[in-house]
């Protein structure tokens, strides 16, 4: 495995869907996450977090190192067995498992195979100690939630199926049922993003997240909907992405104003106004017809008076 990563990190993704739901909501009907103050819809860390673990178990199948703690199917207990069975194969029984060795010696190294057998806990982190005890860490990449820079406006679509279910079904409906399909007609958001440096090259709590892991990371966040299509997301794509390196493992500069830096700007007929960061929307835009595509949009990066120490990195 490479050294671990000793640069921090901060990044902003902006991604777009059309005709698609990013992210329902199950507590709503699966409508498209939406904050009701604003009407800017969201898609939750999680969410995207499931999109590059997809990616990369599709990427480095069957490479040692890169498996997926949290995989469909997966049983966590059988994964945290694993690194029993590697570090201290003595050890059968389930009773025995429940928690860590008193040994700090033995209980790290166990969460250290963890770490460095699967590329979710090296990265994001994971808590191991659901009934059988392979400890925790936290993760030194952390997404936020993603939000559109521009209120959104979910649509309700009938559709209809010409196959029933059941007899019954057809005898009473002709065969013929109808549902309902959630869409977000076009919307393009914006995430942010971190990576600590001193949780992945800490020699105790570290993970061991290297520089290999993080152009993994970079490869996902560009592709990570490549691989995720589907008739329910519509099309999906990540638009830009935007790298803050910093030339020390604690920062050269605090993330927000980094953030800052970066501004979306909606586009018409060559007139152009600020749209995120919470800037109001200007009365003239009024009359101005929805965005439907990416080029309706323009990303300014302000790269004035640069922070000694910070390099700014387009993809």
């Amino acid at each position: 495995m490479n050294k671990p990563v000793e640069n921090r990190y901060e990044f902003v993704l902006y991604f777009d869907v059309t005709n698609g739901n990013p992210n329902g909501d199950p507590d709503a009907g699966n409508l498209p996450r939406l904050d009701p103050e604003t009407n800017k819809g969201l898609v939750s860390d999680v969410a995207l977090k499931r999109k590059v673990r997809n990616y990369i178990s599709a990427v480095k199948e069957g490479t040692p190192g890169f498996e997926i703690y949290v995989s469909e199917g997966a049983t966590l207990n059988v994964q945290n067995k694993k690194s029993w069975a590697a570090v201290m194969p003595d050890v059968t029984k389930d009773e025995e498992m429940k928690k860590l060795p008193k040994e700090a010696e033995k209980a790290q190294a166990l969460t250290k195979w963890m770490c460095a057998n699967f590329w979710d806990i090296r990265t994001f982190g994971a808590v191991m100690t659901t009934g059988v005890n392979a400890g925790q860490v936290r993760g030194p990449v952390q997404f936020a939630f993603a939000r559109s820079v521009e209120p959104i406006v979910p649509l309700e679509i009938s559709i209809t199926r010409m196959a029933a279910t059941t007899e019954a079904d057809a005898e009473k409906k002709g065969g013929r049922t109808m549902g309902r399909k959630h869409i977000v007609p076009y919307g393009a958001y914006r995430v942010h993003g971190f990576v600590s440096a001193p949780l992945a090259s800490h020699p105790v709590k570290g993970t061991g997240f290297s520089e290999e892991d993080l152009e993994l990371l970079w490869s996902a966040l560009l592709n990570m909907f490549e691989l995720d299509h589907s008739a329910a997301r519509g099309e999906m794509s990540a638009r830009k992405l935007i790298v803050f390196k910093h030339a020390c493992k604690l920062g050269n500069a605090r993330a927000q104003d980094l953030f800052d830096r970066v501004k979306t700007f909606r586009t018409y007929q060559g007139s152009s106004y600020q749209v995120d960061h919470g800037s109001a929307q200007n009365p003239k835009m009024d009359n101005w017809p929805p965005a439907r595509f990416w080029n309706d949009y323009e990303v300014v990066i302000d790269r004035e008076n640069l922070p000694d120490g910070v390099e700014i990195i387009e993809s």
